[in-house]
């Protein structure tokens, strides 16, 4: 379920991009965790094809990109369909901005 979490992570990170502007130093790391770990929560969902929740895409509306990029690696960014992704925050009411580089991805 570990490997899971972390899908559901890089998922919602490409919602995270275009909701969330990146701050720069407002966070610890342990805010970030905390961050990290309900946005997980939230939008578990997601790894089962179900469209985000109200509380899932309340949860990318809060949580800053910065939390979540670094865990972006490459290996990750291969698990992800990024234009599935790009939908399911569309469905939230947001955009994700073209050209946006997070950890390993670009957005289209």
């Amino acid at each position: 379920m570990e490997r899971a979490g972390l899908v559901v992570v890089m998922i919602c990170l490409l919602c995270l991009v275009g909701v969330v502007p990146m701050a720069e130093g407002d966070t610890t790391p342990s805010q970030c965790k905390q961050e990290k770990n309900l946005l997980v929560g939230a939008c578990k969902p997601i790894i089962f094809g179900l469209q985000p929740s109200a509380a899932c895409c309340q949860r990318v509306r809060v949580t800053h990109a910065e939390c979540v990029c670094p865990y972006l690696s490459p290996k990750v960014a291969n698990l992800i369909n990024v234009k599935r992704s790009i939908k399911q925050i569309e469905g939230c009411g947001r955009t994700v901005p073209h050209n946006f580089k997070c950890g390993s991805v670009t957005t289209p």
